[in-house]
Parts: C-alpha cells; sequence; structure tokens
C-alpha cells in the first residue's frame, strides 16, 4: 500500500471512530422527548443527563490522553468503541426493572450510566490526535485533523435522522440500540487492523519533512506557545458551545422563527461545518508548504477565521432582519469551527510525542468554556439583552484569534 492511500484509510478510520461516538453522544438528545414522556423527566432534569455526559467527558481528558501516549491510538480506541456500545445498551435498560418505579431512579439511572459514557468517550479526539501525530507525515496533519474533527458536523447531521426514523416506527430504545451499530462496526475493524507504523519508518518526501520528524520528541507543555494554545482553545469552546446549545432556541424565541424554520435554520452551521472543519486543515497545510512558512502557516487560519467569526457574531446580534441574523451566526459557526485543524496540528508540534496528554489539556480547556457558556450566556442575557450577549461571545472570539499572534509552531 503507497503511503498516500494508507494515510488516507487511516484518517478515514479515525473520522468514522470518532462519528460513530458522536452519534453514541447526541443519540439521547433526539430520543429525549419520549424518553420525557415515559419517565416524566422536566426539561431541567434532562438537562442533568446532559450535564453527566459532558461532566465526565471533561474530567477524563488528561487522563485519557495520557492512556493513548502509553498505549497506543488503535488499542485505547478500540477499548472505546466497545464501551460506546455496552453504555448505549445499558441506556436502554435504565428504564425497566426496579428503577421504572419512580421518574428519579430513571434520571438516577440515566445520569449515572451518561456520565460512564462521557468518560469513555474522553479519548475520541486525544487518542485520535495522537494517532495522527505517529502516523500522517507533518504537512498532511492539518488536513487530517480537520477531517477527524468533521465528525462533529457528521454526528449532529447523522443522529437525528437515524435516531427519529427508528423511535417513530419501534421507540427509543430500538432507536438507541440501533445507534450502537456504527461504533460495534469501528470495533471489530479495529480488531483487524495491525498497529500502524509510525510516519518516521516509511520514505519522507524531504529534508524538511525528516528534519521535523526526527525531532518529534517529548516537549514542555508548559510552553507559553502551549498555554496561549490552550487558552485560545477554551476561548473557542465557549463561543462555539453557544451555537451547539442555544442557537435553535435563539431563532425560535428570539427571531421568532416557527418551530419548523427553526430547526431547518439550526441545521445550517452543521451542514457548513462539514465543509469548513477539513478545509481550514487544508489550507493550513498548504500554507505551512508555501510562502507563509510553518509558523505563519498554521496562524492564519486560526487568526482569519475567529476574528471574522466575532465579526459576523456582532452583525447576526445586531441586525434587525431575521434572516441575515441567522445567515450571519450560521456562517459565524462554520468560521469558529475551520480553526480546529490548525489547533490540533500545532498542538501535536508543540508537544511531540505526548500529543495524547496535551490534546487531552487542551480539550479539557474546551469543554470547561462549553460547560461555562450554555450557562453563562442566557444569565448574561437577562442583565444586558441577548444582542450584548452575543457581543461579548463575538469579543471573546476575537480574543480568541488575537492569542494567535503569540503562539509559535516552530518546526
Amino acid at each position: 500500500m503507497s503511503n498516500n492511500r494508507r494515510e488516507g484509510w487511516l484518517i478515514a478510520m479515525l473520522c468514522a471512530s470518532a462519528t460513530a461516538g458522536y452519534i453514541a453522544r447526541v443519540n439521547v438528545s433526539t430520543a429525549g422527548p419520549l424518553l420525557m414522556n415515559e419517565f416524566g423527566i422536566s426539561q431541567v432534569a434532562m438537562g442533568k443527563i446532559f450535564s453527566a455526559f459532558l461532566l465526565g467527558y471533561a474530567l477524563f481528558q488528561i487522563p485519557a490522553g495520557a492512556m493513548a501516549d502509553r498505549w497506543g491510538a488503535r488499542r485505547i480506541l478500540t477499548i472505546a468503541a466497545w464501551l460506546w456500545v455496552i453504555f448505549t445498551i445499558l441506556q436502554v435498560f435504565a428504564g425497566w426493572g426496579p428503577l421504572k418505579s419512580s421518574a428519579a431512579a430513571a434520571l438516577t439511572g440515566f445520569m449515572v450510566i451518561r456520565f460512564l459514557l462521557g468518560i469513555s468517550a474522553s479519548p475520541t479526539y486525544p487518542a485520535s490526535a495522537q494517532g495522527v501525530s505517529k502516523w500522517i507525515m507533518p504537512l498532511h496533519q492539518g488536513r487530517a485533523n480537520g477531517i477527524i474533527i468533521s465528525s462533529i458536523g457528521l454526528g449532529s447531521a447523522i443522529a437525528p435522522v437515524l435516531v427519529s426514523n427508528v423511535m417513530i416506527h419501534w421507540g427509543w430504545r430500538a432507536a438507541l440500540l440501533i445507534s450502537a451499530v456504527p461504533a460495534l462496526i469501528i470495533s471489530f475493524i479495529w480488531l483487524k487492523i495491525r498497529e500502524p507504523l509510525p510516519v518516521n519508518r516509511y520514505p519522507l518526501q524531504n529534508e524538511y519533512i525528516r528534519e521535523e520528524t526526527s525531532d518529534n520528541h517529548n516537549k514542555n507543555l508548559k510552553s507559553t506557545s502551549f498555554i496561549l494554545l490552550t487558552a485560545s482553545y477554551t476561548l473557542q469552546g465557549y463561543v462555539g458551545y453557544i451555537f451547539v446549545t442555544w442557537f435553535y432556541l435563539y431563532l425560535v424565541q428570539e427571531r421568532h422563527f416557527s418551530l419548523l424554520t427553526g430547526a431547518w435554520m439550526s441545521s445550517l452551521p452543521w451542514i457548513l461545518s462539514i465543509v469548513s472543519i477539513p478545509l481550514g486543515g487544508y489550507i493550513s497545510d498548504r500554507l505551512i508548504s508555501g510562502r507563509a512558512g510553518f509558523v505563519w502557516g498554521r496562524r492564519i487560519v486560526p487568526i482569519i477565521g475567529m476574528v471574522f467569526s466575532g465579526v459576523l457574531i456582532s452583525i447576526g446580534a445586531h441586525t434587525g432582519n431575521g434572516i441575515l441574523a441567522a445567515i450571519s451566526l450560521a456562517f459565524a459557526t462554520a468560521l469558529i469551527l475551520c480553526v480546529e485543524g490548525p489547533f490540533w496540528a500545532t498542538m501535536i508540534r508543540i508537544s511531540g510525542n505526548r500529543s495524547g496528554t496535551a490534546g487531552g489539556i487542551m480539550n479539557m480547556g474546551s469543554n470547561i468554556g462549553g460547560l461555562i457558556s450554555p450557562v453563562l450566556t442566557p444569565l448574561i442575557a437577562g442583565f444586558i439583552g441577548w444582542e450584548n450577549a452575543l457581543h461579548v461571545a463575538a469579543l471573546l472570539a476575537v480574543i480568541a484569534g488575537i492569542l494567535w499572534f503569540r503562539i509559535k509552531p516552530e518546526p
């Protein structure tokens, strides 16, 4: 198998793994209405079920990344995929037997299982980054990470269609079981794959890549560049999670879209992100091999993407035209997400062989931002209005971009 075909196959497997994990992550969101009706679970209580996943996911980012560094991406992702299947099946039985006697017992069962599912999902992106650092040549790592993280858009697009269609005919339990099938398939495929050889075992394209690869040793995670990178990714996570959690409700409640129109408009950011995330990584890779050079090649996409995202957020917040607001905010989401590839490729370059641990630290920061923004944004809106709350998010997006002027992904 040629090196390019080998890389393409590995990137596809990492993307498929992340997508399967994301489907297992968001399946309950679609199954939520029937689940809430059956057990008498309120919206506030359902929010606790969602938060239980995020808590486990965020807390175990660093240990999961460290395990990927020690045992390798293939092994960790295989175990993770099996756990996604197991915990998804356990959710199906969470409301049976003794737990069906009360809503409180069912709620507790779901929260515990979702917390464990969050732990099992925590290795997804740190382990993928560790795999990219070992298996993918440096000049292709931006696009590789972009393709893998496009699983956010793919999973968000696939899960509602898959779960809702099964749920209508056979109920939410059957829908959850079907949503575990992709993870089951992925787990079997990983079992059949031998541990891929590190990229430095293959012929390299030129001396620049050879020098970079040979220097891929343990590096200092306390460096200014890594601290700023994590800070920027935390702010990016804060802004991004606003659209994950509040975009639909904002369109319906503040912009007065109908439920159906709001649903279609709220899907636009995720459709755009399927293109924007890999494209941002691809452009970053092309820039580092061109006149921009390695440092500015990695900086340009995050700076432009996040600064212009902030501009579009403010335009969307201020305009009186609801359609223009929805479109502006959708493209702002696509821009805030297009920076994923450069973020993860830069993290790999800074951290070297500790990319799993470093990815866990960076992703924990993003998820801390994601835990804060869904709660803080409506509180800010309650004091100064939704327009100004979104202006605050726009400012944070601009700051996240400006931090990249001090981040040095040196070759």
